[in-house]
């Protein structure tokens, strides 16, 4: 015999959301990471806005949002806030409480010039960078460099000449999306910019791989726990990683005036320029060898080391792969390098905190 379906009325349900979040999830261990960067940042957050005026939306709850983004692959605001509304977990990561409604997805457009800068990203993280050399889980003297491109928020539809001025180009038929049609026609960046984000490039990743518009992101990794301990996104074009790298161990050797250091990178950085950079700064490069016209001999590559920083070396692509698959920058949202360098940022200290929860909860060993 069938039975029937009991509807229930509604009922007051008194609790929190402290109780509702298990006491063993990994967003706990996140969440405690980020309360405690965000406390340091709360000076520099303060001096943002005005003394007077409308109270705005807590800067905290915006940049534990754009955490949950990233940490969750959100596709947009508009989802964020959809997911804010019914899904506790994230509410409590943000620190809504339950009876607070939800903002609009149009607070983070209007606050993005305020919070989604480089200079708010870089504070983040370093003040997560902090928290992983208070635990001691970072290496002193050993760290892995690379670079991968980042695909813009333009189409190839969206290229132009230079000289080509917006009141001189002739009209499109077939409205938003329209048929381009470039056989034959030879586009570079030396004539040719987007009109949907003039700073990306054209780029591409090997010789057989259909060239995109692009940024370059650069990080640099400590080979003890592969953390990130520096991150930089640049223009792409051919010689910016070793640019970058450069940038990227001048801050790093500033960190630490004295010591030894040694840093590994791939055959892309196996260049005069790059290797002699890197000696001036006092760093050993383990940079892997070219067959032909190396600038890395055997004074280099006799010694163990060597062969240990190119075992180690691949700990700096996971963070690629991670922030592509899960950090949602595997074709960004934002245009202009700016906003681009700061989501870049945020990105590469959301897979820090990621690891420092998976390091932390490791037992100590003997």
């Amino acid at each position: 015999m069938r039975g029937d379906e009991q509807v229930q009325g509604g009922f007051v349900v008194l609790t929190t959301l402290e109780d509702v979040v298990p006491d063993d999830h990994p967003l706990r261990a996140i969440r405690a990471l980020v309360d405690v960067a965000l406390e340091q940042m709360r000076p520099a957050l303060d001096a943002l806005y005005a003394e007077r005026g409308r109270p705005s939306v807590a800067p905290e709850y915006l940049l534990r949002a754009q955490l949950v983004q990233i940490l969750y692959a959100i596709p947009s605001e508009r989802r964020l806030c959809e997911q804010l509304r019914y899904n506790l977990l994230l509410r409590w990561f943000v620190g809504l409480p339950m009876d607070e409604p939800v903002f609009h997805p149009t607070t983070f457009t209007k606050n993005r010039d305020r919070l989604l800068t480089a200079e708010v990203a870089e504070a983040f993280f370093e003040a997560i960078h902090a928290q992983a050399a208070a635990h001691k889980l970072l290496s002193r003297e050993h760290f892995s460099l690379d670079g991968t491109l980042l695909e813009a928020a333009a189409s190839l539809k969206s290229l132009r000449p230079i000289e080509e001025k917006d009141d001189e180009a002739p009209p499109r038929p077939g409205g938003r999306n329209p048929e381009v049609d470039w056989r034959g026609e030879r586009r570079s960046n030396a004539t040719h910019r987007s009109t949907t984000d003039p700073e990306a490039r054209l780029a591409r990743k090997g010789n057989s791989q259909a060239a995109k518009l692009c940024y370059a992101g650069h990080s640099l990794t400590e080979n003890r726990n592969g953390l990130i301990v520096g991150c930089e996104l640049t223009e792409a074009n051919g010689s910016c990683e070793r640019e970058a790298g450069l940038r990227l161990l001048r801050r790093q050797r500033g960190r630490r005036k004295r010591g030894r250091m040694s840093i590994g990178a791939d055959r892309g950085y196996d260049t005069r320029d790059f290797v002699a950079g890197v000696r001036e700064l006092k760093i050993t490069p383990h940079v892997a060898a070219k067959d032909r016209f190396s600038a890395i001999d055997r004074r280099t590559t006799r010694h163990d080391g060597y062969a240990v920083s190119q075992r180690r070396r691949k700990l700096v692509e996971e963070p690629f792969g991670w922030m592509k698959t899960i950090g949602g920058l595997y074709k960004l949202r934002h245009r202009g390098k700016a906003k681009a360098s700061a989501v870049f940022t945020f990105a590469c200290a959301a897979y820090n905190l990621v690891r420092l929860r998976t390091l932390l909860a490791e037992p100590a060993s003997a």
